[in-house]
């Protein structure tokens, strides 16, 4: 049975929701979200939102950091909309009720904190727990939202497309790809806009509860499904982050670009009882100091920066002393600052980490190295337009040129409100001939002869092979042999997860199995064209940067037949 909405939203992060607040007074809007509505990046997100909010700070300085972090591959004219209009949605958030820390001493102000690459106090922040303060008070306003329907338990399987629609059932697709030589972003931010390559009508999408795909039908569908750090072995990243809107994105004919570009965060607690824990890069950026076991501090001879450089940088460094010392982790230090400071800017690091037997205020913490965000997506516009009409792509799942090569930190967070209100502002401007559009009909999905699958080690099984390959061969420092390699295991794997696609009646856990396959094997061939290391791609092979051949975006798409 086919259901309608007018707006179906994929994920309920800050993003999903931000912009399902900004378009409810256009009509219906429909938030699909694969487990509970609060499983998502945005609520484990510690330091906090960049923004230009003291008077000592200027755009100028804020946009200086965001391209030098992004290492010459960040757009320009992305940068300064963002930093520039990010104060606005600021405000517009503590106007929904987030409660940012303000300083005691000064009234009204803004607590700013500092963090690596930032060369100013601008993150506003909830001590350590922004994330999820900011999740609190849009799902609150989302609540109180007649027009929003909220479905938990709905897994989007694949895009609804106009060229496709009429044939329903399963769509498999190949895995070829065509690389895109073009500098920058130059065809992506459309003023007049090229003509997009095919029209989204909505998504198919399980029903976890009835175990039924549905259709559902949208005049604007919007992809915010977070990362792909459960694509790792070892990730800060909440289970759902499995890539699902860009590989979605992908097999319906989007462009992706930039997927080599994995940003590890330098420091996630090591220990056998914490899973995904991160240490804020608020910690080094309120003092603390990175430790090898014999309490040397080691970030002076890698960085002028010393702490405070960017975390490709620290990530680098830290995966460095534990190869050549050969220890499990470093350590992060801040204990040399006041207890009481430290309970009351880090409540929920220091309670955490009390629990496991670690006292933040006396000794140093275990850290060491995770995937933790992708910098690379679904490429858009600077409205958050993909190369298919009415498909938005916004929040981690988007690769809106801001971050280029690597994120400056808390940048993500401004990135997917400011791009989730300039989406609801095309949204409204477009209103009058959205609602004349006539969707022709869709089939229902198809599941031919599938049967129920019986042995989940078969899901398991390739899960945990493609977690441990990526980590392994495409990991902080990679090898273009390790590339190679991977790039033929992972063929194998995929030919046979197809074939459990093929085979058997869709369940979560296949569905997830099948994006992390396709997104394992889009980055290792865009860690494979990039001949340099730029940002997060260190390639030992090409040690060295690059910019006469390879100041440029990779970005692939799957070759459609019929489609120039």
């Amino acid at each position: 049975m086919e259901q309608q909405t007018d707006f179906l939203v994929i994920g309920s992060g800050i993003s999903g929701l931000f912009f399902a607040l900004q378009v409810a007074r256009l009509g219906r809007v429909t938030l699909i979200t694969k487990k509970r509505r609060t499983d998502n990046a945005t609520n484990l997100a510690q330091g906090g939102i960049a923004a230009v909010l003291a008077p000592g700070d200027s755009f100028a300085a804020h946009i200086a950091d965001t391209l030098r972090a992004g290492a010459g591959l960040c757009h320009e004219d992305a940068v300064k909309m963002v930093v520039e209009t990010g104060p606005a949605r600021v405000r517009e958030l503590m106007a929904m009720g987030v409660g940012f820390q303000r300083m005691e001493s000064v009234g009204q102000e803004l607590d700013l904190g500092m963090e690596g690459g930032h060369s100013a106090r601008r993150i506003a922040h909830t001590m350590d727990r922004t994330g999820s303060s900011i999740e609190e008070s849009l799902l609150q306003k989302v609540a109180a939202e007649p027009a929003i329907n909220v479905l938990e338990n709905h897994l989007a399987v694949d895009l609804l497309i106009a060229a496709k629609a009429a044939k329903g059932g399963r769509f498999v697709t190949s895995h070829q790809v065509a690389v895109d030589g073009a500098s920058g972003f130059k065809n992506c931010h459309r003023s007049a806009g090229p003509p997009f390559s095919d029209r989204c009508l909505g998504a198919y999408v399980l029903n976890q509860e009835s175990g039924e795909v549905e259709s559902w039908s949208a005049r604007v569908t919007v992809l915010c499904t977070g990362g792909v750090g459960k694509v790792y072995l070892y990730t800060t990243n909440p289970d759902i982050a499995t890539g699902d809107g860009i590989a979605m994105a992908y097999r319906a004919g989007a462009r992706v670009a930039n997927l080599e570009f994995v940003q590890f965060h330098p420091t996630c607690l090591y220990h056998p009882r914490a899973k995904n824990f991160l240490i804020s890069e608020a910690v080094r950026g309120e003092g603390g100091r990175l430790l090898d076991r014999h309490g040397h501090s080691f970030m002076g001879k890698y960085d002028p920066r010393g702490d405070l450089a960017t975390r490709d940088t620290v990530a680098r460094a830290i995966d460095l002393e534990l190869k050549t010392s050969g220890d499990d982790c470093v350590f992060l230090d801040i204990s040399h600052k006041p207890a009481g400071f430290l309970t009351k800017r880090f409540p929920t690091i220091y309670q955490t980490c009390l629990k496991l037997g670690i006292d933040i205020t006396r000794e140093p913490i275990p850290v060491v190295p995770a995937a933790h965000y992708m910098c690379g997506g679904v490429l858009t516009d600077l409205w958050g337009r993909t190369d298919l009409e009415n498909l938005y792509a916004l929040g981690e799942t988007a690769c809106t040129g801001l971050h280029g090569a690597n994120r400056l930190a808390s940048n993500s967070l401004l990135e997917a409100v400011v791009y989730a209100h300039r989406a609801g502002e095309r949204c409204r401007q477009d209103w009058p001939l959205l609602v004349t559009l006539k969707h022709p009909p869709i089939r229902p999905w198809l599941a031919d002869r599938a049967e129920p699958i019986v042995e989940a080690v078969l899901i398991s099984h390739n899960w945990d092979q493609i977690r441990r390959l990526m980590w392994n061969y495409v990991g902080i420092v990679r090898s273009e042999q390790r590339l190679k390699l991977i790039r033929e295991q992972l063929g194998l794997i995929s030919a046979e997860v197809q074939r459990h696609y093929r085979d058997y009646i869709l369940t979560s856990d296949l569905v997830e199995l099948r994006n992390i396959a396709l997104v394992a094997r889009l980055i290792v061939q865009c860690a494979l064209t990039r001949k340099e290391s730029r940002g997060l791609h260190y390639i030992i092979d090409q040690p060295h940067l690059d910019d006469h051949s390879w100041k440029k975006n990779t970005i692939i798409a799957k070759k459609i037949k019929g489609r120039t």
